[in-house]
């Protein structure tokens, strides 16, 4: 007994300095590490609890060791849950209200997206695995009353992808991710002569080892901020969280994660919600060029869909 102790309270603390590794230099690149690194805000709790109990045991190398791994990885994690103190980032120019949902494959209610577009008053929608019958429905249940402007590439299966808008739009067009992945569709807004370069995206699933390598490949793609240049504004599925390195790549280009910067980094927007014993995890995002101010976001639950519907309200640089 003496002796499995031993081994459980090791196997424990060298678990979770593994994960805590792994977080910290972004060795998640490869499967099954990109798919556990998703479960990270879960592991820092488990972490929390397991170091008194090691300590109970008077398990003091074991529980030292978990005890660090818990504070690195508590670092990395718990500050997405607090409101940034220049969420505005100066920018005193127009509201810009988006909103971003994966369809599932066409499955997401049309009637309940546009309830929640009417709303919460969103000026542009981006939407991923969109198909023609989707994009049929939705038109039919009132679309483009509310959402007159578009981009859409709509597609079987999940290659689909679109932008909708209450203003126009322009310089529009989609494209293929590496290995043929998902299409990407892009736009420019211009609200109050400021002009915003707009991205539904969506990254491929790391759902094995095969498709992994596509993920990494589809997220060094993703257009990086332009700081001395246009302001630009990613939103969609990035099938990753910000404990993925590539993502925080992503971000340090210039961009910042709007729900993080209002505090609610840590709202999960994938379930699975079909009943499958998996903790959701925050893998849809909207990224917003750092000058742009962030005032609120939001996640809903769509009937059809395994994802959740996030709404940002962002504030634009003024004009000078």
């Amino acid at each position: 007994m003496r002796k499995a102790g031993i081994v459980a309270g090791w196997a424990f603390a060298v678990g979770v300095a593994a994960w805590a590794v792994v977080r910290l230099f972004g060795l998640d690149g490869w499967y099954p590490a990109v798919q556990v690194v998703a479960f990270t805000p879960y592991a820092v709790l488990v972490a929390a609890l397991g170091v008194p109990v090691l300590a109970w045991w008077k398990k003091w190398p074991e529980a030292a060791v978990a005890a660090v791994s818990a504070v690195v990885l508590a670092a990395c994690v718990l500050p997405r849950a607090v409101t940034d103190g220049d969420a505005l980032a100066g920018a005193t120019g127009p509201t810009l209200r988006v909103a971003s949902a994966n369809l599932l494959i066409g499955g997401a209610d049309p009637a309940e997206i546009l309830r929640r577009v009417r709303e919460e008053q969103v000026d542009v929608l981006a939407v991923q695995e969109m198909t023609p019958e989707w994009l049929a429905a939705a038109d039919a249940a009132g679309l483009g009353d509310v959402l007159p402007q578009r981009f859409v590439a709509p597609a079987s299966l999940a290659e689909g992808s679109a932008v909708f808008s209450r203003r126009p739009l322009a310089d529009g067009g989609s494209h293929l991710m590496a290995f043929g992945w998902f299409q990407q569709v892009h736009a420019v807004i211009t609200v109050d002569g400021v002009p915003v370069v707009l991205e539904s995206a969506h990254p491929a699933s790391p759902y094995n080892a095969d498709v992994t390598p596509a993920w990494r490949s589809n997220l060094r793609k993703e257009p990086p901020a332009t700081p001395d240049g246009s302001l630009r504004v990613l939103m969609g599925d990035f099938n990753s969280t910000l404990d993925h390195g590539l993502l925080r790549d992503l971000i340090d280009s210039g961009y910042r994660d709007a729900a993080s910067v209002v505090g609610k980094g840590l709202v999960g927007t994938w379930g699975p919600y079909n009943g499958d014993p998996v903790p959701p995890v925050t893998i849809d995002h909207v990224l917003a060029d750092r000058r742009i101010g962030v005032r609120a976001f939001a996640a809903f639950t769509i009937p059809g869909s395994d994802h959740r519907m996030i709404v940002a309200t962002l504030v634009l640089p003024g004009t000078h």
